[in-house]
């Protein structure tokens, strides 16, 4: 199961409504690539697949394939703001080693 807190719960609302026409909900994946292997993917979408899973989190619809399942299992999506920069944060405890920039990961 993937987990999302509510300060960033509140950025992706925030970041939905000034969308037009406004999504139905957020994906979030595990796509191929980076130096290490895997990264992370988020993008709004207007239905969910056939085959995602879906939860709600305080209204807030999150869509996930089968597949990035597998590597999301127990993940939390967190939104960070500190003097580099802000952005949202993936706590992965199924993360065995990250790349340099922080971008991608290996399982």
């Amino acid at each position: 199961m993937v987990q999302i807190t509510e300060r960033a719960i509140g950025k992706v609302k925030e970041i939905m409504g000034s969308q037009d026409p406004a999504p139905s909900g957020l994906r979030i994946s595990v796509v191929g690539g980076g130096c290490s292997g895997f990264s992370y993917s988020m993008a709004f979408e207007n239905q969910p697949n056939i085959l995602d899973k879906t939860y709600t989190y305080n209204g807030l619809k999150i869509f996930v394939d089968q597949a990035s399942l597998l590597y999301l299992d127990g993940a939390e999506v967190d939104f960070v703001e500190t003097l580099e920069g802000s952005g949202f944060k993936f706590n992965n405890p199924q993360v065995k080693s990250t790349c340099g920039c922080g971008s991608s990961f290996q399982v």
